[in-house]
């Protein structure tokens, strides 16, 4: 059990039926009446996020989230289908739980898939990846002087914001965590 004077962000835990976990926390002390923790929570099963007022007393269970790093394989169209490396046994994971993840993921790239009670809900792909620019415009010529940026769409399908030098074919390092272009990539 856990206690509510004991959440910090990250923390995973059983409350209302499902598995939140802490976005923010705050812990008040009034100056009078008794101490109280603002929350915001995440459901880790659908995302919805909401704020959640606790006495420091309140207790809950910990939720257990397993991690496991496995490829990502192919797509039917409604399922994504990822490969434990080790057991070479693949899982199904619906739309909602790769739909941020998967525009940054190639076939056969590594993605960091996270589990409750054995059924995955959330897939994260590699902090930094390296995508092709399949396309974007042109840049023009001189406009190099100030920070510039331009729509450039990446082999995955996304779309992120790049500098103007940045043509097609190039192979580009992008954060994940952001969508936000790093740098250029040489051969």
């Amino acid at each position: 059990m856990i206690s509510a004077n004991d959440l910090r962000k990250g923390t995973t835990f059983e409350y209302d039926n499902d598995v939140y976990q802490i976005v923010d926390f705050q812990h008040v002390k009034p100056g009078k009446g008794a101490a109280f923790v603002r929350t915001k929570i995440k459901s880790v099963m659908d995302g919805t996020v909401k704020d959640v007022t606790f006495n420091p007393n309140d207790k809950f269970q910990e939720a257990r989230i397993a991690t496991k790093e496995m490829q990502y394989l192919y797509s039917d169209g409604e399922l994504y289908y990822f490969m434990d490396t080790e057991t070479y046994e693949q899982i199904p994971v619906e739309k909602e739980g790769v739909e941020d993840a998967i525009k940054y993921i190639k076939e056969n790239d590594m993605a960091t898939i996270r589990f409750y009670k054995e059924k995955p809900f959330e897939v994260n792909p590699p902090n930094f990846v390296e995508l092709r620019v399949e396309k974007t415009e042109p840049g023009v010529k001189g406009n190099t002087a100030t920070n510039v940026t331009k729509p450039a769409t990446v082999e995955t399908g996304a779309e992120i914001q790049v500098p103007v030098f940045v043509n097609e074919g190039d192979i580009i390092k992008i954060d994940t965590r952001t969508g936000e272009y790093l740098s250029r990539v040489t051969e």
